[in-house]
């Protein structure tokens, strides 16, 4: 196998991982507590070794004024297509599932497809110190098997407009749980303007997933500016989860000598 097939391979393994980590039972492999939770999670399971042995492993909290800014560094340039998606409840997180050419973000010249996206709450990337009401991962992929997550802030206030235009299949996912069903839910056409956003300043820097098994190299883009979301919307999110997930933040890693980069337009 080649390397670039065998890199794409590993990946995909990985997400498909994290998008179904389930136990022929139906339980999940690792929550957010106890004998089960993130201080664990390299122990429970061989496949979560990185979890505990890794270097470079996410989320980090970011301190202003030890980023450096990067003026080679350049905008991302987001790109997502009308299509329908697929809402589906991992226990640990709420997950949207992305069919193929929905489009993606181009880093230095190349194109990262964008595959999937959930949510945290609380925040797990902190920024001075400071935790936020939830966090949105969107997840691309190159050919090669590289990978950059873009990630999105959130503080309490009005309503995101993402996830009103969700709210329909949130309410549907939760009501499958109190019937003890497990359906993920196709709607759309789904078109999140709200995601592509132009972005004027962004944090970078290289880690991990955030979940089991919690592989590296991933590349990060914590974008700078917080966006809002309703209480009532968080809720919405963390309603289908299991008790042990609600708070579904990793807390954060040490930087073990990592920089994080700066990208700001106006500098």
């Amino acid at each position: 196998m080649s390397s670039p097939t065998l890199a794409l391979f590993i990946v995909t393994i990985s997400l498909l991982f994290v998008a179904s980590s389930q136990q022929a039972d139906g339980s999940i492999q690792f929550t957010y507590s106890g004998g089960t939770g993130p201080n664990m999670w390299g122990k429970i399971n061989p496949n979560f070794s990185t979890c505990g042995s890794g270097k470079t492993q996410s989320p980090i909290n970011i301190l202003t004024d030890k980023a450096v800014l990067n003026k080679k560094l350049k905008p991302l340039i987001r790109s997502y297509g009308s299509c329908n998606v697929t809402l589906v409840n991992n226990k640990f997180n709420v997950g949207v599932r992305y069919p193929d050419h929905t489009g993606g973000v181009v880093v230095d010249g190349k194109m990262y497809s964008l595959k999937q996206m959930h949510w945290h709450s609380p925040s797990e990337h902190r920024i001075n110190g400071k935790q936020y009401a939830a966090e949105l991962h969107l997840v691309h992929v190159t050919d090669e098997g590289n990978v950059a997550v873009v990630a999105i802030l959130f503080d309490y206030g009005h309503a995101d407009p993402l996830l009103a235009k969700m709210q329909k299949a949130l309410n549907e996912l939760a009501y499958e749980v109190k019937r003890h069903e497990d359906s993920p839910i196709t709607f759309g056409p789904f078109h999140p303007t709200e995601v592509r956003k132009s972005c004027h300043k962004y944090y970078r820097y290289v880690g991990s997933f955030t979940t089991p098994p919690c592989t590296q190299d991933v590349i990060w883009y914590i974008l700078a500016r917080v966006r809002s979301v309703s209480k009532a919307q968080v809720e919405a999110l963390r309603a289908p989860l299991d008790l042990r997930c609600k708070n579904n933040a990793r807390p954060c890693q040490p930087m073990n000598g990592r920089h994080v980069e700066l990208y700001d337009e106006d500098v």
